[in-house]
């Protein structure tokens, strides 16, 4: 489960796997001994949380920017609860989209002052799959093919009052026609380019969490949270 709250990384690992990958985090979270959010810089770990500092910390991500906090590690056995836990806490909103390429090049979009990937909403009932080609045909006036399944992303937004989790699943994709590309202004898109890999990688930057790692997951780059 490839999570972000609060745009920022969490992860769900065990034990094992923590043991292997110790030296990459910066503190280390056994118990809650009066917590507070300020503790949390760099790369946390902490390992097997309790139901309570489990609802303390993700209350800590929905409701702090959290400027200094690179990424969080849950640490435990019992990852699938607590990846049950974490969902039952949200309303589930179902989404999915595209990287697309044409020539070596990538589709970026430019919505709301930050570098993205389309996508958007599923409608009920619709698979993934079509539900991906359409949001990216709809959002940018093109026609495009899926060639292969990417990632699924999980991240978070308020939306009226009411906390949403958004799983995302994204496709790499190939241009068929883009002779009629233009941005959907009713979806905010101001602007779409088709950059090389390494400008591409350079406008985001400063984007979401979740846009980066499906670029650094397709490209096969190390992924650092």
């Amino acid at each position: 489960m490839h999570l972000f709250i609060n745009d920022k990384p969490v992860k769900i690992i065990t034990p094992e796997l923590y043991q292997k990958k110790e030296d990459r985090y910066h503190l280390l979270i056994t118990k809650d001994e009066k917590l507070k959010p300020s503790d949390l810089e760099g790369k946390v770990a902490v390992i097997e949380p309790t139901a309570g500092l489990i609802k303390k910390l993700l209350s800590i991500l929905r409701d702090k920017p959290l400027k200094k906090l690179q990424s969080l590690t849950f640490v435990t056995e019992g990852s699938e609860i607590l990846k049950g836990y974490i969902k039952s806490d949200f309303k589930i909103v179902k989404a999915a989209g595209g990287l697309v390429l044409k020539e070596g090049k990538i589709l970026l979009m430019y919505r709301l002052g930050k570098w993205d990937f389309p996508k958007g909403k599923l409608e009920k009932d619709e698979k993934s799959p079509k539900g991906a080609l359409r949001e990216v045909e709809e959002e940018c006036n093109i026609k495009v093919v899926i060639n292969s399944k990417i990632v699924s992303t999980w991240h978070t937004y308020t939306l009226n009052g009411s906390k949403i989790l958004k799983r995302t699943k994204w496709y790499a994709m190939s241009c068929l026609d883009d002779s009629k590309m233009k941005p959907q202004v009713e979806e905010s898109i101001e602007q779409l380019v088709w950059v090389d890999p390494d400008m591409a990688e350079k406008l985001l930057a400063s984007t979401y969490q979740s846009i980066k790692f499906v670029f650094e997951k397709y490209f096969e780059k190390e992924i650092v949270f």
